[in-house]
């Protein structure tokens, strides 16, 4: 499950926190996601506060260790804020000329490195989220793939958007594939049958088994989940939430969740999302009770 934060992350050092990692291990999770947050400029400039990884905020190391003290695992998936800029998503940061790129990466490799070094008894550790225009950059990356392995032991990922999966250049710098598995598993509006979920979920298992041999490399999802949305079949990346359609992002989890354990190259997968405490759900939010008891029913047993 991916523990998010309707802040920069402070909810995370919070008891509210340790009492939402024991609602969740009680439904079966066994890993968590965390994800901190940096800013980005249109000049390139990645906005952070510093830390000092000898001494790192609760925000991060208290996650971390109520994590492991209930035998769960984490995985620390850093977050580029673009809210702000003159980016509409992630996935469209890209600057025109090479100061602006050089600028971008002394300061993602910096803070990228902080994040690591901070975290370093974290599990796992994606070094970048959906940042699909700047994956021509393989230099770059493979600097910052040195940087984060030579400041944690964490298995490395990167969670790339499902448009751009199999354009990563560096897979084999990694430990595991990392997808953001917002796939459209219908071509069209209106109602899907079980069947045709089950088919979009077919064809995207293999086309995530291909890359998977391609690379000789583990898939996980670094994402998945879908929002109460007419469209949650068709387009479940966008965050609309109506509650008549919970029906279908219930049969769409489901889909996706048996899918997933169809698979053994598909070794797991990290829902989107949920809040820490009491505060209300929203849009893809996992803790209303069709979710809470879906998530039960396959993972709560094991």
């Amino acid at each position: 499950m991916t523990i998010s934060c309707p802040t920069w992350g402070i909810e995370w050092a919070s008891d509210d926190m340790a009492a939402t990692l024991d609602d969740l291990q009680g439904l079966g999770v066994n890993w968590i996601a965390i994800h901190p947050y940096a800013g980005i400029r249109a000049d390139g400039t990645v906005r952070f506060k510093d830390i000092d990884p000898e001494n790192p905020p609760e925000w991060l190391a208290r996650p971390i260790r109520e994590a492991h003290a209930r035998d769960m695992k984490v995985l620390i998936k850093p977050h580029l804020a673009y809210w702000g800029s003159p980016f509409s998503w992630r996935g469209d940061i890209t600057f025109e000329d090479e100061a602006a790129w050089k600028r971008f990466f002394e300061g993602y490799t910096r803070w990228t490195r902080q994040i690591a070094a901070a975290t370093s008894t974290a599990d796992a550790f994606s070094v970048g989220t959906e940042l699909d225009k700047t994956l021509t950059r393989e230099t770059e990356w493979r600097a910052v793939i040195t940087e984060v392995r030579s400041v944690s032991p964490a298995s490395l990922t990167y969670a790339a958007n499902w448009t751009d999966y199999d354009k990563v250049p560096f897979w084999d710098a990694l430990d595991a594939v990392g997808v953001q598995a917002y796939f459209p598993l219908v071509q069209d509006h209106g109602t899907p049958t079980a069947d045709e979920l089950d088919r979009g979920w077919a064809k995207v298992v293999t086309e995530l088994r291909s890359i998977a041999e391609k690379t000789d490399k583990p898939v996980v999802l670094t994402e998945f989940g879908y929002p109460r949305s007419a469209k949650a079949a068709l387009e479940p990346w966008i965050a609309e939430d109506q509650g008549e359609h919970e029906a279908l992002q219930i049969a769409a989890l489901d889909t996706a969740i048996r899918a997933l354990d169809s698979e053994p190259r598909i070794v797991g997968g990290f829902l989107w999302k949920w809040f820490p405490g009491n505060r209300p759900p929203s849009d893809f939010a996992m803790q209303r009770p069709a979710a809470r008891a879906l998530i039960e029913t396959h993972w709560g047993s094991r």
